[in-house]
C-alpha cells in the first residue's frame, strides 16, 4: 500500500470510464452482471474506481455502459445519489462494436483535460494523484513494469525520454519496455487531437472493431503521447476469474 499524500490536480478534470462490454471471459459470473459490477473485497469494481476519482476532486464522472445498463445506473441511484455530476451515456453497440466505438459515443465529453480508464481496472486514488501531476503532455500513458510480459499484455515501447514509440499486444518481446494499465490523461491539444482521430476512425467500419489504443499507437507515432510510470501502486485488471482473487488480496482494506 502506498503513503504518498493525495494532491489534488490544480486544473479542472474530467473522467470518462469506459465499462460497455460484458466480459464474456469472465463467465459464468458476467452472465447476468457487467464485468464493471463484480466484487473486489466487497466493493464492485466500478465503485472502486468513482470512489478513487472522488477522492482526488474529480466529480465530473461519465460512464460508458451497455449490457446490464439497469444494474449500473442502480448503483448510481444507491450510492452516488448525491453526485449529480456522475452520469452514464448508453452505448447501444456493445455487443458488435469493441471501445472505440464507446469513445465515440464519449466525444462531446473530451472538452479540457480529462482522464480515460477501462471499465475493468481497479486503481487507488494515489495512483491517480500520481498520473494527474505528470509532467505536461498532450497524452499521458500511464504504464507499469514487470520481468516479462503475457499475450494478453498491452505492451508498450518508450523512447529514451520515456515518450511512447508504440502501444499493443503484438509488440515483439525485445522491443517491450512496460505495459498500459488502462488509465490515459488527456491535456493541451490532447483531447481534440484524439477525439478528432477517433471520429474519422470510425468513418470506416472496420474500425467498429478496435480498441482505442490502436488510436493511442497512433498518435504516439507523432510524438504525442508521454509515459507515467505508476510503479509501487496499487491496481489490477480484471480479466479473468482468477483475476478477481487477486485484486481482492491487492484491495483489501481490512487484512488479517
Amino acid at each position: 500500500m502506498t503513503n504518498n499524500p493525495i494532491t489534488r490536480p490544480a486544473r479542472h478534470t474530467k473522467a470518462i470510464i469506459l465499462s460497455a462490454g460484458q466480459g464474456r471471459r469472465l463467465l459464468p459470473l458476467t452472465e447476468s452482471t457487467p464485468k464493471c459490477l463484480l466484487p473486489v473485497a466487497d466493493k464492485p469494481v466500478l465503485a472502486w474506481q468513482i470512489d478513487a476519482l472522488l477522492t482526488v476532486g474529480i466529480e465530473e464522472i461519465t460512464i460508458v455502459a451497455g449490457f446490464q445498463v439497469g444494474l449500473i445506473e442502480t448503483l448510481l441511484q444507491q450510492r452516488y445519489a448525491n453526485h449529480p455530476k456522475i452520469k452514464i451515456l448508453f452505448n447501444p453497440f456493445f455487443e458488435v462494436a469493441d471501445n472505440l466505438a464507446s469513445c465515440w459515443i464519449a466525444r462531446g465529453e473530451m472538452t479540457g483535460d480529462f482522464l480515460i480508464l477501462n471499465g475493468d481496472t481497479v486503481i487507488e486514488a494515489a495512483l491517480i494523484a500520481q498520473v494527474l501531476n505528470s509532467k505536461p503532455a498532450p497524452i499521458t500513458l500511464s504504464v507499469d513494469y514487470k520481468n516479462a510480459y503475457d499475450a494478453d499484455d498491452m505492451k508498450v515501447q518508450l523512447d529514451t525520454d520515456g515518450w511512447v514509440k508504440q502501444v499493443s499486444k503484438i509488440i515483439p518481446p525485445h522491443q517491450v519496455d512496460a505495459e498500459s494499465i488502462g488509465l490515459i490523461y488527456f491535456r493541451e491539444q490532447g483531447p481534440e487531437r484524439f477525439s478528432q482521430a477517433v471520429e474519422s476512425a470510425l468513418r470506416h467500419p472496420a474500425e467498429l472493431k478496435s480498441w482505442y489504443l490502436s488510436i493511442i499507437d497512433r498518435l504516439a507515432k507523432q510524438h504525442l503521447v508521454n509515459s507515467c510510470s505508476v510503479k509501487g501502486f496499487r491496481w489490477c485488471e480484471i480479466d479473468f476469474i482468477e483475476d478477481l482473487a487477486k485484486a481482492g488480496i491487492i484491495f483489501d482494506e481490512n487484512p488479517s
